[in-house]
């Protein structure tokens, strides 16, 4: 077993921790996730203070002060960040990519393309002007300028992005704003469960891989998650098969009068916001971040975008994935074989920023709420190319000494339970199991469990 490396530390310092306690993680097991980044690091980091975090609200709450190690299997951490790789529905792997989604050759260097969803597909083809398969998108990306079909594309609704071949400008690994409720205690007000997050209530407004994985992670520690999406725009099945544990999903429309009352009174009794929209698209509901805190100045909210909350020129409206962030951020161009953009063993972004919500989210409720926290892919990935790859030589080499990578076998963490979408091979959280699986997407009612 070893001790924290020096990307724990930092993580835990930009999410307000006392120096003092991060010592107290502790690391054991085999690791994965080899790369020319530092991608097992990040993983090990977010998940550890992840486990800190969730420690020290449950010590909290019973009224005592944290005591012993919180330890960490790398094993599972490997396993947990790939989640959605190692998940069989009825023995089917899920599709990760469409076949229009991925790396492609421009006039003037490459662009990535995403449209997995099939309203972002259309607009792709649509600023095209190609029918909608390989070839004909192959043969007209190789006539255009990767920035052109960028912006093309996204003036089209779509998602394009031009690889870069340096850095992106550098982010906060995340930004918190105190709100004026800070400190009411309503959340501890509640009496001590047999799990840290026990009786906390989150209203979940995220879709795809990170806020939903930060999400599944507070379900996996007690919380009441409640997922709410609008029901013009459905969520893969498949993705919803892999991040909906530990909590439930209801569909409103938040311009329908009824659906709005009833979203209103979610919002009444919630005690934490998730949200992963684009900075703006909330706003316009009265539902942006600051908003929330001045109307319920006890929340705990915390925000994700693709691109950071800073001024990055017009990319932070801009909408975005893992792999498009990657791709613009530099990391692809990083990771190049062969003339080739490559891509991280995991994606990273998305997992590591999913579980560094979590931890903040339970930092915050430990510490009686009121509290707005930003967070973007962007500025994970700063820290991975900065701030984790930057490290002197052995500042983590007490968590690499712990076993060869070569010893790391998935087997040992993954599980199988029935769902409402049929038997489910799946990884198991690095927190433990979920009291439920997946229910259907869309399908339960939008109303809180009695506590």
């Amino acid at each position: 077993m070893t001790s924290h490396d020096g990307g724990t530390a930092w993580a835990w310092d930009a999410l307000g921790g006392a120096a003092e306690s991060v010592g107290r993680v502790r690391y054991r097991g085999a690791a994965g996730l080899e790369s020319l980044l530092p991608v097992q690091e990040l993983a090990r980091a977010t998940v550890g203070v992840c486990a800190l975090a969730a420690a020290e609200l449950g010590a909290v709450r019973a009224g005592g002060e944290p005591a012993g190690p919180v330890v960490v299997d790398e094993g599972a951490v490997a396993t947990a960040f790939v989640s959605e790789r190692h998940l069989r529905i009825e023995g089917r792997a899920p599709v990760s990519f469409a076949p229009l989604s991925g790396f492609w050759r421009a006039a003037d260097g490459w662009v990535r393309t995403h449209a997995n969803y099939p309203h972002h597909e259309a607009a792709l083809v649509r600023a095209l002007g190609v029918p909608g398969t390989a070839d004909a998108v192959r043969s007209a990306l190789a006539g255009l300028g990767a920035v052109e079909v960028q912006e093309r594309v996204y003036a089209a609704g779509g998602l394009a992005v031009a690889v870069a071949a340096e850095y992106g400008a550098p982010q906060p690994l995340v930004e918190t704003v105190q709100g004026v409720g800070a400190g009411d205690g309503r959340v501890l007000a509640l009496p001590a469960g047999p799990l840290p997050a026990s009786g906390v209530r989150v209203l979940d407004l995220t879709r795809v891989i990170a806020g939903p994985v930060a999400t599944r992670t507070l379900g996996v520690l007690g919380a009441d998650v409640l997922r709410i999406d609008a029901p013009g725009l459905p969520e893969a099945d498949d993705a919803y098969a892999d991040t909906g544990f530990g909590k439930r999903s209801a569909l409103l429309d938040l311009a329908d009068p009824g659906d709005r009352a009833v979203f209103e009174g979610l919002l009444d009794g919630a005690d934490v916001v998730v949200s992963g929209y684009r900075p703006g698209a909330l706003e316009r509901f009265g539902l942006g971040g600051e908003q929330l805190l001045e109307r319920r100045p006890h929340l705990v909210v915390a925000e994700l975008c693709a691109w950071g909350w800073r001024e990055w020129g017009p990319w932070a409206g801009r909408r975005g994935f893992d792999s498009l962030v990657q791709a613009g951020y530099g990391i692809s161009a990083a990771c190049a074989e062969d003339d080739r953009p490559g891509v991280l063993p995991a994606q990273a972004l998305d997992h590591g920023t999913g579980y560094l919500m979590a931890a903040g989210v339970l930092r915050a409720l430990a510490e009686g709420g009121g509290r707005l926290l930003r967070y973007s892919l962007a500025g994970t990935a700063s820290w991975l190319v900065r701030d984790l790859a930057a490290q002197p030589e052995g500042a983590g080499a007490d968590a690499a000494e712990a076993v060869e990578p070569a010893e790391y076998e998935a087997g040992a963490w993954l599980r199988e339970r029935d769902s409402a979408y049929g038997a489910l091979r799946y990884a198991a959280s690095p927190f433990g199991e979920w009291e439920r699986g997946p229910s259907r997407w869309g399908t339960d009612r939008p109303e809180w469990r009695e506590r």
